[in-house]
């Protein structure tokens, strides 16, 4: 699954769900977690169970609470009976903690339901970002977040006053991005919360993608479409891109190939193969 935005909806908001899925999302999340307030959980549940029987547009991940939450087994009841995409984890604490929810999959029949774990909510999740290669065939991706790490150690906020995060929070994104990679699985980059800034949305996504993201997740429909361009490779990005595979098919019995003036090496063609792949372009 190629994904460049995912954007989250309450579990106890149905009225929103169709809106959602028409926004041009490449995946809706449906929060039975943060979002969805403990008198409205039961709610939220039967929602989601209502609307992933329903006929879908867009693919649909479910959003669960904790696994040591009082609200888990009931949430799984849910992601039993909805059958959803995929399953985003929360405050998930490496491998072992993917490896729990996965057999708790199976055992209610969904073994083949990828998981998105949110990987950086806890201090002790921080140091476990690197056993997620283990438990890769169970993943779709994964993720990282900016505003449960410092309430879970008493910082005042993640942020500059311009908005760029502080030191700390830059090294925990920087490793959940090498995280997903070393894993081989999606990198999915993390929500920016100013619903109406939508020129610093745009300038945080490209900075995603050129760091290496494959996606982020939205908060809002409005701002599905500046994410969904920032994750998409321009018409001349995948031109050249062809052209650095065609450069290399060209000459396969060496690993430096000269293009336009350039020389090109092996790291040059994994780059290119990348950009199609985003490009949902077979090559």
């Amino acid at each position: 699954m190629t994904m460049r935005s995912l954007l989250f909806v309450p579990g106890d908001r149905p009225e929103r769900f169709d809106k959602a899925s028409a926004c041009g999302a490449d995946a809706v999340i449906i929060d039975l977690e943060d979002s969805v307030d403990h008198t409205n959980k039961d709610r939220a549940r039967d929602a989601v169970v209502a609307y992933g029987q329903s006929p879908r547009s867009s693919r649909l991940f479910v959003r669960i609470n904790p696994l040591t939450s009082q609200y888990f087994p009931e949430d799984l009841l849910a992601v039993r009976k909805t059958e959803p995409d995929g399953v985003v984890l929360p405050k998930c604490e490496g491998a072992e903690t993917v490896e729990r929810l996965a057999a708790q999959l199976r055992d209610v029949g969904c073994d083949r339901t990828p998981i998105l774990p949110i990987a950086t909510e806890t201090p002790m999740a921080i140091f476990r970002l690197g056993t997620f290669e283990k438990v890769r065939e169970y993943l779709f991706g994964l993720t990282w977040g900016a505003e449960d790490l410092p309430a879970a150690i008493g910082a005042t906020t993640s942020r500059e006053p311009d908005g760029r995060y502080t030191a700390p929070y830059e090294l925990v994104r920087s490793l959940a991005l090498f995280a997903a990679h070393a894993a081989g699985v999606a990198a999915i980059e993390t929500v920016y919360p100013d619903m109406r800034d939508l020129d610093g949305l745009k300038a945080y996504a490209e900075r995603g993608r050129r760091d290496g993201f494959t996606g982020m997740m939205a908060i809002h429909p409005g701002q599905v479409a500046i994410i969904n361009e920032a994750f998409t490779p321009s018409m001349d990005e995948i031109a050249h891109a062809r052209a650095v595979v065609q450069a290399f098919k060209e000459n396969p019995q060496v690993g430096v190939v000269n293009l336009d003036g350039r020389m090109l090496d092996l790291p040059h063609l994994k780059a290119a193969q990348a950009i199609l792949a985003a490009g949902r372009i077979a090559d």
